[in-house]
């Protein structure tokens, strides 16, 4: 089946199919941990949120924008292989509801919009934004995803740039915490992420993604994402100033996904091992970074 590109079928394009290529829920998760950029940066240096609100409701939507714009860039990039994935292939991208020409376009549209936003807040953010921006649609979509294994960490470069851009909103100096969320985000995407690719390495195999699963195995897989997630816990540390309830959390979630990733060796079912460690993956990620706003508020 290939996938259809043709403008009788796009009229039926509403704002559903629109919705669907701006990857929503990606988008949602990420504003998170932009939220705890900003709230936090404005707590480190001596403001509130509530002091600027324009420059927030900015950094948010400014965020939403790119993300949800680098995601319909790269639904387009990837409409030839789409219709080859179980969990792709009813994108409006394949199934024709939206052309190449319609995704594109806004895209582009909501990507510029977005860093126009972010440069009202503070230049540094803007930067911070087109950066992420040309990693996840250039050196990840259009090249690395499909040339090879390191195409994760390529992007988790990117997903890891959303608490940045919200500090860099409030302060475009940077301090070292917005780096370690920073971190903390790029250390956590590979285990999620390989964990994703185990779920779908069929399909990944099938549309010709050299995912790490795909080409060097499972068991190589999980040592890796052991070895992530051991890096992660320490790193989560560099904030232990946050106080004693965000470190026993840090230490306590962060070694649940340890001890549940090491059981990973002893499991039978591969798949349902890497469905369990993506979705303490995502609860992982939620609490951390809710909890980082939440101490700072008493």
């Amino acid at each position: 089946m290939n996938h259809v590109d043709n403008t009788d079928q796009s009229n039926q394009a509403g704002w559903r199919e629109y919705l669907a290529i701006s990857k929503t829920g990606i988008v949602m998760s990420n504003l998170i941990t932009t939220f705890a950029g900003l709230f936090l940066a404005a707590y480190y240096t001596g403001t509130t949120l509530g002091a600027d609100p324009l420059n927030v409701l900015l950094a948010l939507l400014g965020s939403a924008m790119v993300m949800a714009g680098g995601c319909a860039l790269n639904n387009y990039i990837d409409r030839d292989i789409d219709h080859l994935m179980e969990r792709t292939k009813e994108r409006p991208t394949v199934t024709g509801q939206l052309t190449g020409k319609q995704t594109l376009t806004y895209g582009l549209v909501l990507s510029v919009g977005g860093i126009a936003f972010l440069a009202i807040t503070t230049l540094v953010a803007a930067v911070i934004g087109v950066a992420g921006l040309i990693i996840y649609v250039v050196l990840y979509s259009m090249w690395t995803k499909r040339t090879t294994t390191f195409n994760t960490i390529v992007g988790s470069f990117s997903g890891a740039v959303p608490p940045l851009i919200g500090w860099a909103a409030v302060d475009p100096g940077l301090h070292p915490y917005a780096w370690t969320l920073f971190l903390i985000m790029f250390l956590w995407q590979p285990p999620h992420f390989l964990a994703l690719a185990m779920k779908r390495a069929d399909e990944y195999k099938a549309a010709g993604i050299p995912m790490l699963p795909v080409v060097a195995g499972f068991a190589v897989t999980k040592r890796l994402i052991i070895w992530y997630i051991a890096a992660l816990i320490p790193v989560s540390l560099f904030v232990a100033d946050f106080g004693i309830v965000y470190t026993v959390a840090a230490v306590l979630l962060g070694g649940g996904w340890l001890v549940l990733g090491i059981a990973g060796f002893k499991i039978k079912d591969d798949i349902k091992w890497a469905n369990q460690m993506f979705i303490y993956s995502l609860n992982y990620l939620t609490i951390m970074f809710v909890l980082m706003v939440v101490v700072h508020m008493f």
